[in-house]
């Protein structure tokens, strides 16, 4: 009996996980922030580190999406916000995936601000 509840909490650590990574892409850092701040004092490590991730990433992308409004001026920023938007995409559906595994993904060339 005790297995089959440590199941559940384990496939709602997961959805928590994966919900993390999918609420950036809608939400940029506000849907990461409150199920990192929601979860943080539970003690469940895997939906904290996946939503501390997410978090982090959002985050670095707000400054990129600043830097390509402030290229824009020159025209290159208006390509970059597309590469942007394209990387946010598909590194945030890789993440998901990740999560939906069971293992926490890192996002490369994410600074790491919330520990």
């Amino acid at each position: 009996m005790d297995s089959s509840q440590g199941d559940v909490i384990q496939k709602q650590d997961t959805t928590l996980g994966i919900l993390s990574h999918i609420a950036g892409l809608f939400t940029s850092w506000v849907g990461p922030l409150i199920i990192f701040l929601i979860k943080k004092g539970s003690g469940d490590k895997f939906s904290t580190d996946n939503a501390r991730e997410a978090l982090n990433f959002q985050i670095t992308l707000l400054l990129w999406y600043f830097v390509c409004f402030i290229l824009s001026f020159v025209l290159i920023g208006l390509f970059m916000f597309w590469l942007v938007a394209l990387g946010n995409l598909v590194l945030s559906i890789v993440a998901a995936v990740k999560a939906s595994e069971g293992t926490v993904y890192r996002y490369p060339l994410t600074m790491r601000l919330i520990n």
